[in-house]
């Protein structure tokens, strides 16, 4: 598990998808994450999932389970759904889109997301301040 040391905030206009009233966090080094697996990673007392997806995308959510409350989700199976980039929580195997936090396998509750971005080959994750 990663520890940050220290939060950045990062104006609106600093990065293509930011967030206004996001913190951004320093996580890691893009190389430190496989591609194609989930690392835990805790963020300013948060637990995160980060996935990278290919050589240059990283997507983040709540490690939490949100069915079961266990931190499970970075040990999830990563998939798709048409152009979905999906994980499959690794306990009752509930199907969620990394982008919208949606469950695509009935009416389970929706898994937290977060941004995530690569800068200058460093992974940041945007939390509500």
């Amino acid at each position: 598990m990663t520890t940050i040391l220290t939060p950045t905030t990062t104006p609106a206009d600093a990065s293509p998808r930011a967030v206004a009233g996001t913190t951004w966090h320093d996580v890691c080094a893009l190389t430190d994450l496989e591609p194609l697996w989930g690392e835990a990673a805790r963020v300013a007392g948060h637990q995160v999932a980060l996935y990278r997806v290919d050589t240059t995308t990283v997507l983040a959510a709540d490690h939490r389970d949100p069915r079961t409350g266990a931190c499970v989700m970075a040990r999830g199976i990563l998939g798709s759904r048409g152009s979905a980039v999906t994980v499959a929580s690794p306990l009752h195997k509930e199907v969620y889109d990394l982008a919208t936090g949606l469950c695509l396998t009935g009416d389970g509750p929706a898994l937290p997301v977060h941004p995530a971005e690569v800068r200058d080959g460093r992974v940041l994750v945007g939390l509500p301040r």
